[in-house]
């Protein structure tokens, strides 16, 4: 691996929010249009060697962030909630004796139905997680056939209701534009979601990533871009009925219950990513750099006991940093303070007015001298909007 080479970023002169990522790379079964770092737990794990691997990463990267608070933390997968709440517990109490955490910071963790026992989910939350997001992604068993869930509707709905015995703070992840999907049953699935009193709704738009089993030998019989874009359309509108705050593309929240881990990503702050395959952003007054994890369970457990658990490191080229920066915070769809563009990425904003002249002209942004947000078309041609801000380089 090539050590980092930095060439001096002038105008970072305040390192952003931190937050922490932690991977876990275990499922019960890979979904078909997953592409995420997961792998099947076939022959089970070792919870105690992943966690002792974690926190030992954590270690080798306390210098690139040292003495810096750690606002929030997201557990992520793969599917966190097949480890214990007493591994959970090891593993939050060895983070806190390692970095300053926020008294307050929010600490989620992903779970799918299929693993919700009230005593274990119980455990979670007095180990100090706070905020639950469940993978339901249909309450419709023929739904969640097609897309390979391991759960049924009755599952979805046993887990929300344990959750919420639980925690007050739970995220529902749900998809539309699913296999041979009507508008009514994507609106069903909404509206069964809302009636739980749930703080927080992530709605996906199904898309076939490369890498995944339905794109390689099962590509399904999806709705058209006409009724995908209904469906959208309605359910934005169902959620906003129900007084959610629609503040990125996919994400839907009650008052102040936003997602602080996510927004940190999309304001464009640092995390710092551990597990294996996890990714991380962190600034420094000379740079931005970009790491990734060994994907690998294995490989990664052998990397971190080697003392080098980064796979790559790379500093982000300054021709790239308004495309990294544009990427997430146009995703938000009440904009963002201008002035966080050179706070972010040390540039002025002098280095883009011609691109963002271009937006403007077309309809994609609106501005004024403090604010700058995408429009509904902005927001609908998102990819047209991003391709203006790339450079081939300088």
């Amino acid at each position: 691996m090539s050590q980092v080479q930095f060439t001096p970023i002038s105008g970072l002169r305040e390192l952003p929010p931190l937050s922490l990522y932690i991977h876990f790379p275990w499922c019960v079964k890979k979904c078909p249009y997953c592409d995420f770092n997961s792998h099947e737990a076939k022959s089970g794990f070792d919870e105690d060697a992943y966690v002792a691997a974690l926190l030992t990463d954590l270690e080798l990267a306390l210098p690139a962030v040292w003495g810096r608070p750690v606002h929030t933390i997201f557990m992520g997968g793969g599917t966190p909630s097949l480890f214990s709440a007493r591994a959970m517990d090891t593993l939050l109490a060895g983070i806190r004796a390692r970095v300053r955490l926020y008294p307050d910071a929010e600490i989620t963790m992903e779970a799918n139905p299929g693993t919700f026992e009230s005593d274990k989910f119980k455990g979670f939350r007095e180990a100090g997680i706070n905020r639950l997001s469940i993978g339901i992604q249909s309450f419709d068993p023929a739904h969640l056939k097609a897309l390979g869930r391991i759960h049924d509707g009755d599952e979805a709905r046993r887990a929300v209701e344990i959750a919420l015995t639980h925690f007050d703070n739970v995220n529902l992840d749900l998809m539309y534009a699913l296999p041979r999907q009507t508008l009514n049953e994507a609106l069903a699935d909404i509206d069964t979601a809302l009636s739980f009193g749930v703080t927080h709704v992530s709605a996906y738009h199904l898309t076939i990533e490369p890498n995944t089993l339905f794109a390689r030998y099962l590509p399904p019989n999806l709705p058209d871009d006409e009724l995908s874009a209904d469906m959208q359309d309605a359910l934005e509108a169902r959620l906003a009925d129900a007084g959610f705050h629609h503040y990125e593309t996919s994400a839907f929240a009650r008052p102040g219950r936003e997602c602080r881990h996510n927004l940190n990503y999309w304001q464009f702050g640092d995390y710092l990513g551990i597990g294996a395959g996890a990714h991380a952003k962190i600034s420094a007054h000379d740079g931005i750099v970009r790491e990734m994890r060994y994907k690998q369970p294995a490989a990664y457990l052998k990397a971190v006991a080697d003392g080098q658990p980064a796979q790559s490191r790379e500093r982000i080229a300054r021709a790239d940093l308004p495309f990294e920066f544009m990427m997430n915070l146009l995703r938000l769809t009440d904009g963002f303070e201008i002035r966080l563009f050179s706070e972010r990425t040390g540039l002025p904003l002098t280095h883009i007015q011609r691109e963002l002249a271009a937006a403007e002209t077309q309809g994609l942004i609106e501005r004024d001298l403090t604010t700058l947000k995408p429009t509904l078309k902005g927001q609908r041609f998102l990819n047209d909007l991003l391709t203006l801000f790339l450079k081939e380089g300088e």
